[in-house]
């Protein structure tokens, strides 16, 4: 069994969907010849043939358009935007044609496509190239938002985002691309959508999150320990539909709750988490729930970046005043 890290992980699971499915095609600026620009689709051209693995032109717009039609007509497509802040031409055909398809024909037809994008900041790159835009999608009914935050769940999600007979907007957080590997067998078993896993168990305080905060949470987390204070990360793992009775069981628990996010703070996905728990939770909460989030800017150029994005002082702080509150 390989350890490989994420971006591998996602490479392994597109392969495997390749030889085992025939009308699963890959498509996207610069993903044959060259395997994309951070090498996730390195050497599928060379496997599959320039018929399944497909360089487009510099147009998103265009690669959104063909993706539908593609599936529309039985193949599978699986396309690229190079990073997240180019994903928003591809919003027209995502947006008004995939999410609505089997709505508009009644059940008729789906749309069984995955937009896969780098996502989220860290890594030190230019303006568009590091945004955290995962709300934008999860207003949008009719699409699936996924974002894995390891390797081996990049590899079974991205399995059943592919097999998954609606659209899934797949955001792969580029910041822990590479920074570590586990184990991952390549078995072809996939995870399920629409679940929140539970990384660590704890009694005091919830911590819920997503992509590469999951890091930075379950460092926080054991910082926490060494203090007595026992804490319950959730990787929410799919956005949409999202799997609120796991957060809920997980508050009636702990009492508390913290939701971490790398987007800006203003309408958020942690909005949403906090809202359905004043809806349907409110009873069990000792303290307001808190969030931890970016700021309500553009992501800022590399110098300042790292103070942008949330850090486990932060995440420890906002547990801490949780448990004070009361």
């Amino acid at each position: 069994m390989a350890h490989i890290t994420l971006i591998e992980a996602v490479t392994q699971a597109l392969a495997c969907e390749m030889r085992n499915d025939s009308s699963v095609v890959v498509l996207g600026e610069d993903v044959g010849v060259n395997g994309g620009v951070f090498r996730a689709t390195q050497g599928l051209q060379q496997k599959f043939g320039a018929q399944r693995v497909i360089d487009m032109p510099l147009d998103e717009l265009t690669i959104a358009g063909v993706t539908v039609g593609l599936a529309v007509q039985g193949m599978k497509p699986v396309a690229e935007a190079q990073f997240e802040g180019f994903i928003y031409p591809m919003m027209e055909h995502i947006a008004c044609h995939a999410a609505r398809l089997r709505t508009s024909t009644r059940g008729r037809m789906t749309c069984p496509a995955v937009f896969r994008s780098p996502w989220g900041g860290g890594i030190r790159a230019p303006e568009h190239h590091s945004e955290a835009n995962e709300h934008l999608f999860t207003n949008i009914p009719g699409l699936r938002v996924v974002l894995p935050s390891s390797p081996g769940r990049a590899y079974g999600l991205l399995l059943a985002a592919i097999r998954d007979p609606d659209p899934v907007i797949f955001f792969e957080p580029k910041r822990i691309y590479r920074q570590y590997k586990e184990e991952v067998p390549d078995d072809g078993e996939a995870l399920p959508l629409d679940v929140c896993f539970v990384l660590r168990e704890g009694s005091d305080a919830t911590l819920v999150t997503w992509g590469a905060q999951v890091k930075e949470a379950l460092e926080a987390a054991n910082v926490l320990a060494a203090q007595g204070i026992g804490v319950e990360v959730i990787d929410v793992a799919t956005l949409t539909p999202l799997d609120f009775d796991t957060i809920r069981e997980s508050v009636k628990k702990t009492g508390r709750c913290v939701i971490v996010h790398e987007a800006p703070k203003t309408a958020g996905f942690g909005a949403e988490i906090a809202a359905r728990l004043a809806e349907e939770s409110i009873y069990d909460l000792l303290a307001p729930v808190e969030r931890v989030t970016g700021y309500d800017v553009h992501i800022p150029l590399y110098r300042l970046e790292m103070k942008y994005l949330p850090s486990v002082q932060r995440i420890v702080a906002a547990v801490k005043r949780t448990l004070t509150a009361s």
